[in-house]
């Protein structure tokens, strides 16, 4: 059986070293709601003033009817939110690959991280490599963006004892089948 981590109440769970992770493990962010003050300063952060993103006039012409969030908006949340579900004893983050933007971000959905453990590697006696899979899930249950993640954890040092995880059990999220429909930007 599968036990999935829930993290609403805003605060992290204690951080798991590598040897507390298993592969097959699971976790729902909390939700964050998208509005169009955060494209706004997304697009003041990187200068991509895109009509596409910023222009009311022009986005309601475009195929998406609407403005839209940048896709590495969604990505940046996928890492925030994602970040403490499960908030791990991270060393690095070191790759993030086969990334998919698949449907749009409009002003106002509402999006939550699924985070899976899917390998692990030991990488001597003080670290490990996991990958993860993330996905990033609007307010319809649709995924807008996935991929994977993958980090450099610690290893519990020899004489020190885990935390122990409090994290309650829930039922499985349902990660979507691999498919390569795209949404284009």
């Amino acid at each position: 059986m599968t036990v999935v981590f829930l993290c609403t109440d805003g605060k992290p769970m204690d951080s798991l070293w590598f040897d507390d992770v298993e592969v097959g493990q699971q976790w729902i962010s909390p939700a964050r709601t998208l509005t169009e003050v955060d494209v706004v300063n997304f697009a003041s952060l990187t200068g991509d003033y895109n009509p596409l993103h910023v222009d009311h006039d022009f986005a309601s012409k475009s195929i998406y009817r609407k403005p839209i969030a940048h896709g590495l908006l969604g990505l940046a949340w996928v890492a925030g939110l994602g970040s403490n579900s499960p908030s791990m004893k991270t060393l690095a983050f070191t790759s993030v690959k086969q990334w998919e933007f698949l449907l749009p971000i409009y002003f106002g959905d509402t999006v939550h991280v699924l985070t899976r453990c899917l390998e692990k590697t030991a990488k001597g006696k003080k670290s490990g490599q996991i990958v993860w899979e993330r996905q990033l899930v609007n307010q319809k249950n649709q995924v807008v963006q996935r991929g994977q993640f993958e980090t450099l954890v610690s290893i519990v040092p020899g004489d020190a004892q885990k935390p122990a995880d409090s994290a309650p059990p829930l039922k499985a999220p349902k990660f979507a089948a691999s498919s390569r429909k795209r949404v284009s930007e």
